[in-house]
């Protein structure tokens, strides 16, 4: 049952991948404003950027309340084998597990493609060096972009909103909100963990900075 989960996961994301993202469609979809903010999420073959690789990205756009303007696109990067067999034991388990091994060897996607892709669906919504990335630990997506997308890192502003760092200050604050955020599932797919960032920051939101009269 697994095992067809994965197939059917990985056909799915293969036809979205390839999927054109026209620009008129979006600007009907969406707000061009500073006040964007562009959610990215990668999975790599390991944590050290100066030897591992991008193997997926997914990026959606939310206005400044985290209401979800546009969904884009989520991509797999194809990889050699031997990079693949160089992962990891962490990361051979749950990039394997989750069918990630699979999509990429099947897909024909570069990482010229992809950062290509990605930024021109930023364009539509996010005016240059104004919007934040935003994310679970962002800081080390911004890592590998900086290395392996810089056109696409220069377009965007140098500050991020990193979710942990809420987390981690509600943790010590208030543990009782805490224990009570949203659970993670830790699917470590791309698409799916922006969405859990998404539905965190907005409970931490709702929590802690609400609009009061002084």
């Amino acid at each position: 049952m697994y095992k067809a989960y994965n197939l059917l996961r990985l056909n799915c994301l293969k036809s979205y991948s390839l999927r054109k993202y026209s620009s008129t469609r979006h600007k009907q979809m969406g707000t061009h404003s500073s006040n964007n903010i562009v959610w990215i999420d990668l999975e790599m073959t390991g944590l050290n950027v100066e030897r591992d690789r991008i193997i997926e990205i997914a990026c959606i756009i939310t206005d400044s309340e985290l209401n979800i303007t546009a969904k884009g696109p989520n991509l797999i990067l194809h990889e050699p084998d031997s990079v693949l067999e160089s992962m990891n034991e962490w990361c051979k388990k749950h990039h394997l597990q989750t069918g990630l091994v699979g999509a990429v060897k099947e897909s024909r996607i570069t990482l010229e493609q992809a950062e290509k892709e990605i930024l021109d669906f930023i364009k539509l919504y996010c005016p240059p060096k104004t919007c934040p990335m935003a994310g679970n630990s962002i800081y080390m997506d911004r890592l590998f972009i900086s290395k392996y997308m810089p056109t696409m890192n220069d377009y965007l502003h140098y500050r991020v909103i990193d979710v942990s760092t809420i987390k981690e200050l509600c943790k010590r604050w208030n543990n009782i909100a805490y224990s009570s955020a949203p659970p993670k599932r830790l699917v470590h797919r791309a698409l799916d963990d922006i969405l859990e960032s998404i539905a965190e920051l907005t409970y931490y939101k709702k929590k802690f900075f609400q609009t009061t009269t002084l």
